[in-house]
């Protein structure tokens, strides 16, 4: 059976008491870990290890990783303010856009660097200013992910500049007398050294047309096992073959490039968890399934209902059981949506797959794990008018220390304009 991965059944239980659940919690310990591994990044010369703040944006969190070395990765003008007010400065952030702000004058003025990631956005920057230093994300024709919803490289994917339109983007550089001192390229979630090795190699060939550019950027994207029967990638090993096509590069050209990569999965997908209650139980007969009703759901994380991802789960009994009796179930949340389902067969996010696990009863505390990531930050929210959940942290202490307040239902629809004369 699946064990909690970070937090005792006491922990469950006086999370329970103290925040109610459904509660978000995030472990100090496993967090400090990852960023270590992170800055361990193989590196021939300079390194600079980003954060991409979009799997878990909470300033706590960014705080934390600030504190211990990280630097950032914004991907819309709103998560550069939002690094800022949680005290990063500005230039510790590199933004990567879909959408360029409108206020991008503002934030280039603070201190930030700046990726365009079209050939639209090459010109609105050399517009703006003329003469910058701006970073260029290509699309290297080459990506890797488990879905194509997690591939962000390739023909497939609407994500930077594709490269055979590069002279494109070199005529606006030239126009605007822009100085392009980073190539970014980001393929996606995976961890076969070959795609890393291809995709560094495919990068470099583009740096070559740009005789300024000091830094690369290879994206993040890094495989991360939340299940047993998954292996996380081995940044060690992938990193190994990226350091010698960056020493080849520099003995040839004689320019020694600054290394970058921007996980977010790799850093806080196993350091969370997300802690609910089994609030109802019922069958729908020998045929069919026994379901395990959780207080929690889309509102919450929404991984299952996209991707049909897997998560840990285990139910953490209020009282012992005399014997582990286990049992067959689907779990679901707690929304009117056929589609709120939590254990999704891998293959399809709209078919049922069975769990084994501890017996459950009604009002027994539940966990799903490898919910540090692209959770809490991606939820299907308010639907139903449920609020957001709050976030606890676990100190490396094992103090609790609330980090996010759970939202209340007035703040819910506070935003509302009521129609005036109603």
């Amino acid at each position: 059976m699946i064990t909690p991965r970070f937090l005792t059944p006491e922990q469950c239980k006086q999370i329970a008491r103290e925040f109610r659940t459904p509660t978000y919690v995030y472990d100090e310990a496993s967090l400090k870990k990852a960023a270590q591994e992170v800055l361990d990044f193989p590196r021939p010369y300079g390194f600079t290890g980003r954060y991409a703040m979009k799997a878990c944006p909470t300033g706590a969190i960014l705080t934390l990783l600030r504190d211990w070395g990280m630097h950032f990765d914004a991907s819309s003008g709103y998560e550069v303010l939002r690094a800022i007010k949680s005290g990063i400065p500005a230039e510790r952030i590199s933004l990567s856009s879909q959408e360029f702000p409108e206020n991008i004058t503002d934030l280039v003025n603070l201190g930030i660097t700046v990726n365009a990631c079209s050939l639209k956005q090459v010109e609105e920057f050399g517009k703006a200013f003329p003469g910058g230093r701006l970073g260029l994300r290509v699309n290297p024709g080459v990506g890797s992910g488990g879905t194509l919803k997690t591939n962000v490289g390739g023909p497939s994917s609407s994500f930077g500049i594709w490269y055979e339109l590069l002279d494109k983007a070199a005529d606006l550089v030239e126009e605007y007398s822009l100085q392009v001192f980073r190539i970014h390229s980001h393929i996606g979630s995976g961890s076969d050294p070959n795609v890393w090795v291809k995709a560094a190699e495919l990068t470099l060939k583009q740096v070559r047309r740009f005789p300024a550019v000091t830094h690369v950027n290879l994206g993040g994207g890094f495989k991360v096992g939340r299940m047993p029967d998954e292996t996380s990638t081995d940044l060690q090993v992938v990193g190994a073959p990226v350091k010698v096509a960056f020493e080849a590069f520099a003995a040839e050209t004689g320019r020694e490039l600054h290394l970058e990569i921007e996980p977010g999965t790799y850093l806080a997908a196993n350091t969370g968890c997300l802690l609910a209650s089994v609030q109802d139980k019922t069958s729908t007969g020998d045929d069919g399934y026994v379901f395990l009703k959780l207080d929690t759901g889309m509102t919450d994380i929404l991984r299952p209902t996209l991707y049909a991802s897997q998560q840990p789960m285990s139910v953490v009994p209020l009282e012992e059981p005399p014997t582990k009796e286990t049992e067959a179930v689907i779990v679901v949340g707690h929304c009117c949506e056929s589609g709120d389902l939590l254990t999704p067969d891998p293959s399809d996010p709209g078919l049922l797959k069975e769990r084994f696990m501890t017996k459950a009863e009604i009002g027994d505390l539940f966990v799903i794990d490898g919910a540090g990531a692209y959770c809490s930050s991606m939820p299907s929210k308010n639907y139903n008018s449920f609020p957001e959940v709050p976030e606890v942290l676990v100190r490396e202490s094992g103090e609790l220390v609330l980090i996010r307040k759970r939202q209340t239902l007035d703040q819910v629809f506070q935003n509302e304009v009521p129609l005036s004369g109603s």
